[in-house]
């Protein structure tokens, strides 16, 4: 089967020529997911496509607005979710509940079938693309003659991972789960371990009821027309290829959305205080000497990890700037004295942060990160090498990657629960920052760069995407 890579030059002709295409799309409810939908929906809106952006009226409210000249592309539909037992209300996001409660989330978002076929009965998009989650749309769509992509916001790899094949696979114990797919034809040290995979399992159950959220991820992956990856050849052809044979649909990366691509309002590009003061302390600080530490918005530390890695923080040395907006002040707490003892070369910053900004500022010499997709893009977009410290199973493989690929380092933690210590912190971030034995990661993460900033590089995927929904829209409706 296909697996589409950057086109030649006759597919953004045929895109021009081809009429406009209605795409109706479905994002699983979180920011983390909405926002790469979103900035599809954007790119294809500025080159005249319309899109249908179908979630919670809270998710809606949450996206940024899209530049004015795009708005008439994009109609936003607001679809209430379904009151669902134990799940908390007002909650409409990953964001809004511990994770033990998304088995709740996945039973509201469910409950958005009808309204869904009602919407797409009247309004009849070209496609339909869908979530991981919305396995459910793909059967409604069809009976309709609209053709379904599954947009998945992660690697080709994490699919491997994550819907193994089972004729592959000797048994299901977690050491076979947890060990290199030795089914694959060519080779890699990509492995989760134990502790991650138990740890996941935990997460993914509600204390109180014993419910788990479970995904058929086969059933999302195969019931597809198109398969559509926020990924790119040059980061992992021989996965994309593997998983075009696997599920025998076309597989296509969209390229990575970095930064570069990405189209803002102008209003959000104005001048704000808090960036006039952290440009300001930035501007006083060594070229490349900051580490820029950021977990994303949703992740949730222990109050051991935080202490831990607080304390590795100060031992280091290092110049820092951390973003911590999730800090719940009286819920958990940085150890006691710690901003007043490293307010000469730190800044905790506790609301939200322009991290675009601060990453491009010459003053950053590197990142620590949680390894979520977007965040990982954002960072190597501007050629910074990782301290990585993941805790969500797609965040360690993307950690694996990176390090195979020498742009990355992890700290080391316990093979036994996942622990980790402050002198592993503070060794493993003056590694990638300052020490001489991890300059070649400095230089191959901003090697890594070229290719996540390549703006011409990353439109050829867009232009691959446009064709390819017109090409198999034919084939698959006729």
């Amino acid at each position: 089967m296909d697996c589409v890579g950057p086109v030649s030059s006759h597919a953004n002709g045929n895109a021009k020529i081809q009429k406009p295409l209605h795409i109706a799309m479905l994002p699983w409810l979180a920011m983390g997911h909405i926002y790469p939908y979103f900035e599809v929906a954007k790119i294809l809106a500025q080159k005249g496509h319309h899109v249908t952006f179908i979630n919670s009226p809270k998710n809606i409210d949450r996206i940024p607005k899209a530049p004015k000249t795009l708005r008439p592309f994009i109609t936003l539909v607001r679809l209430p979710l379904p009151h669902v037992q134990h799940l908390p209300e007002g909650a409409e996001s990953t964001m809004d509940i511990p994770s033990t409660k998304n088995c709740f989330l996945k039973k509201a978002y469910e409950g958005l079938q009808d309204p869904v076929a009602e919407l797409l009965k009247t309004s009849k998009p070209d496609w339909v693309f869908y979530d991981f989650a919305a396995a459910w749309v793909t059967p409604i769509a069809k009976s309709l003659n609209i053709p379904c992509a599954h947009y998945n916001i992660t690697p080709a790899y994490n699919k491997v991972f994550f819907d193994p094949p089972k004729d592959k696979m000797k048994d299901y114990s977690i050491e076979t789960i947890c060990g290199p797919p030795t089914w694959l034809p060519f080779p890699t040290t990509l492995r989760l371990r134990p502790y991650e995979f138990l740890r996941a399992l935990q997460r993914n159950r509600d204390q109180e009821t014993g419910e788990k959220a479970d995904f058929d991820l086969n059933k999302a992956y195969s019931s597809c027309d198109l398969f559509l990856l926020r990924t790119s050849r040059e980061l992992e052809g021989e996965w994309l290829d593997y998983l075009a044979g696997n599920y025998k649909v076309p597989v296509v990366p969209v390229g990575l959305l970095p930064p570069s691509m990405q189209i803002r309002d102008a209003e959000e590009e104005d001048e704000n205080p808090d960036w006039v003061t952290i440009k300001e302390w930035l501007d006083a600080k060594e070229s490349s000497s900051v580490v820029y530490i950021g977990f994303g918005s949703e992740l949730k530390l222990s109050q051991e990890d935080l202490t831990e890695l607080a304390n590795g923080i100060e031992l280091s040395g290092l110049p820092f700037f951390w973003a911590l907006k999730n800090l719940k002040e009286g819920v958990l707490e940085l150890p006691e004295g710690f901003e007043e003892r490293t307010k000469d070369r730190g800044v905790v910053w506790k609301s939200w942060a322009p991290q675009l900004k601060i990453l491009a500022h010459g003053a950053i010499g590197g990142c620590m990160s949680h390894c979520g997709s977007g965040s990982v893009i954002e960072k190597l977009h501007f050629g910074h090498a990782l301290v990585t410290l993941p805790y969500l199973l797609d965040q360690a493989l993307f950690s694996r990657v990176l390090e195979e690929k020498k742009v990355a380092i992890e700290v080391p933690r316990s093979e036994k629960d996942g622990s980790f210590t402050r002198d592993s912190v503070a060794k493993t971030l003056r590694f990638a920052i300052v020490d001489e034995e991890g300059s070649s990661l400095r230089k191959n993460a901003k090697e890594m760069g070229k290719l996540f900033s390549s703006e011409e590089l990353h439109n050829h995927y867009i232009d691959d995407l446009i064709a390819a929904l017109h090409k198999y829209r034919i084939s698959s409706t006729s």
